[in-house]
This record gives structure tokens, C-alpha cells and sequence, in this order.
């Protein structure tokens, strides 16, 4: 029934102006009748980040901006929702237009810049569905004008981390000037001392609350190489690998609509973000898990992401033009890949291919 939802909605979203079409389906979110969701296959279930995971398929950061409707996210079969990201302050983002599909390509181009009510809404929202249940993490920014970034990282760990099942820390969006140099060595190693203190201090009120980092794909294999080793010596929980990419594979197809800044996520990322996940698969030596996010369209390809070394994956551009279907299609595809291996849990499957992935030539 969700697929044929879907499948009802698309060609109407897809005819209207991308941005207007993801707040319409936000709206359709809050008023959709759904019905819970149905049990997973106890298969699926993993335990990641001392969390329990019904199913390893989550959606992305992006969507639900502003906590608005996690719970109805969940309905549609998530096994987790990541909202945000929340900025401390609310703040407008980047001029529109600034959302972009290629549709000849399954891919988007996004520079939002962090457009966000603030903490204030989000944080209302989400304590007034904190006996919910579900998987509800929390993707945190710093805002463009801010002082003092990583004190709004800070803030935002200590406001939210009563309410969200595990929070992220997002330093890689292409969309806000500089902030990608907060993936700098130096730089992170004080981002991420403070981070991971303001969540112990915490702790005793709001329990414990894993911390992850989210990373671009277009990281530098030595760069990579020190992200790793901070986020190592700092005990961060995990890791998302990765953001969108500023890069322009030369397949594309929609050209004009390439020449658009910002980042380029769906079907024309995933050979980049799945080399980049196996790189960090191999260089973090099973410290910690890893989410695998970017170009995931299919079962295919959420396997993939699986074998190079993802706990978790999640998906979003996807969504767009494979419609919510896709939910389905991937649990089933796990479920088959399950039976055809003999295997009772997607654990064997995590990482198998890393090695193989590292050692092909780089994607283009």
C-alpha cells in the first residue's frame, strides 16, 4: 500500500519545483492515516552503536529537516530516521532556486545551506515524542554566521542528547562556507574533544548518547587517514560515510543542470561514496561502525554497501525517483541475499568486499 502511495504521488511531485515538491510531501507526512509498520524479519535486526536496529535501512539527513515527522518516517518502514540538520538559530539557507534534479541521471544537486528553524522548534517537537519509540537521531550544523562553530556544535550535543537515540555531528556539507574545514586535522581534534565532553557531561541526566561523524566524499586518502585517527583517539560511536560530492562525473548526462553548485547525491555518487566507505572501512579496523549513505537506489546497491562496510546504510535522493517503494526492495533484497548465503544475519556480509573495493581502480 505504501509503494502504491508512492507511486501515486511521483509523477505529480516530479512536475512541480523540486523544493516546493519535498515540502508538499512533508505536509503529506503529517496527515497521511498510516498505519504502524509491519514487523521486520528478525534477520534484519541488527545492534549498532548499543542500539537495536529492526531493520539496517534508514533515510537521511535532508529530509526531515526541522523533526517534523520522524514518527510517520518510522510507519513507512525505516528502521531509523536521522533528522536535521539543526542549527543553533534558525536560519534562511541559500537563495532559491537550490534544489535541482537530474533526471536523466538519478541524481540531485542541493545547495540549501543549512536552511533550519533552529533548535528551539526541533528540540519541542522531539520531547513531545520522546515515549514514542523508534530510532530517532539527531544531525547537528553550525550556523553560517556563527562566531564560534564548533561552541554551536557544543550547544546542540548538550540540548538534544536527552532526546535523540544517537546524534551526528555534520562538518562536511559543501552548502556553508568553511565548514568543511572543520575536517582539517587540527581543527577536528579540538571539534571533536569537545563534542565527545559536552556528551559525557551530560551523560548522567541524559544517558548515554553514541556520537557519530559525518564526512564528505571528497576527502583526500591522507586526509582520510587523519580523520580516521581522530575519530579513533576520540572515541567517537561511528561514522557516515558520506555526504554529497562537489564533483562532476563526467557521465553525467544533464549537463546544463551539472553546472549547478553545490553537492551532487543519488545514482551518480555511489561509486565515489562506496570507494570512500570501504577506504574508511579498512582504515577504522572494526573500532567502530560504519553508515553507508549516497547513490543507494536499489537492493543492489544497499548490499553493495553493506559488503564494503556499512552497518547501516540510508538513502534519500533515491527516494526521489525510485519512489518509497524502494524501502521494501531493499529489505526484501537483503532478505534473498540472506537466503541465498545460508545466513542468519546481515553481520557477515559487513564488509566483505572492502579489500576488493579498495583495489579497483578509482571511480571517475
Amino acid at each position: 500500500m505504501i509503494g502504491l502511495l508512492g507511486r501515486i504521488a511521483m509523477p505529480f511531485l516530479h512536475a512541480i519545483d523540486a523544493e516546493d515538491a519535498h515540502g508538499l510531501a512533508i505536509k503529506m507526512l503529517k496527515f497521511a492515516p498510516l498505519p504502524p509498520a509491519p514487523r521486520d524479519d528478525k534477520r534484519l535486526a541488527l545492534r549498532v552503536f548499543g542500539l537495536n536496529f529492526p531493520n539496517p535501512v534508514g533515510i537521511a539527513a535532508g529530509f526531515d529537516k526541522n523533526a517534523e515527522v520522524p514518527d510517520a518516517l518510522l510507519r513507512l518502514g525505516f528502521g531509523f530516521v536521522e533528522v536535521g540538520t539543526i542549527t543553533p538559530l534558525s536560519q534562511p539557507g541559500n537563495p532559491r532556486p537550490r534544489l535541482f534534479r537530474l533526471n536523466a541521471d538519478h541524481g540531485v544537486i542541493n545547495r540549501l545551506g543549512f536552511n533550519s528553524q533552529g533548535a528551539d522548534p526541533a528540540l519541542k517537537r522531539l520531547v513531545g515524542r520522546a515515549d514514542a519509540g523508534g530510532i530517532v537521531g539527531i544531525n547537528v550544523g553550525a550556523n553560517k554566521d556563527s562566531p564560534d562553530r564548533v561552541a554551536d556544535y557544543v550547544q546542540l550535543i548538550e540540548r538534544f542528547a536527552a532526546v535523540a537515540s544517537y546524534v551526528t555531528v555534520n562538518i562536511s556539507s559543501p552548502n556553508t562556507p568553511g565548514l568543511r574545514n572543520l575536517q582539517q586535522a587540527s581543527v577536528l581534534d579540538d571539534l571533536l574533544a569537545r563534542v565527545v565532553d559536552a556528551r559525557e557531561r551530560v551523560a548522567p541526566n541524559a544517558g548515554p548518547t553514541p556520537v557519530l561523524l559525518k564526512i564528505a566524499p571528497d576527502l583526500s586518502l591522507g586526509d582520510l587517514d587523519d580523520v580516521v585517527g581522530i575519530a579513533r583517539s576520540r572515541r567517537v560511536d561511528g561514522m557516515i560515510v558520506g555526504n554529497t560530492t562537489v564533483a562532476r562525473p563526467p557521465s553525467l548526462l544533464e549537463t546544463e543542470i551539472a553546472k549547478e553548485a553545490g553537492g551532487l547525491s543519488g545514482r551518480p555518487l555511489f561509486p565515489l561514496a562506496n570507494r570512500m566507505l570501504a577506504e574508511t572501512y579498512v582504515r577504522v579496523e572494526d573500532v567502530f561502525p560504519l553508515i553507508g549513505a549516497g547513490g543507494i537506489d536499489s537492493g543492489a546497491t544497499a548490499l553493495a554497501k553493506i559488503r564494503a562496510g556499512a552497518s547501516l546504510v540510508q538513502v534519500y535522493s533515491g527516494l526521489v525517483f525510485s519512489g518509497l517503494g524502494l524501502i521494501a526492495a531493499i529489505k526484501n533484497a537483503l532478505l534473498e541475499a540472506l537466503g541465498d548465503d545460508g545466513q542468519d544475519s546481515l553481520k557477515e556480509f559487513i564488509g566483505a568486499d572492502a579489500a576488493a573495493v579498495t583495489a579497483e581502480p578509482w571511480p571517475k
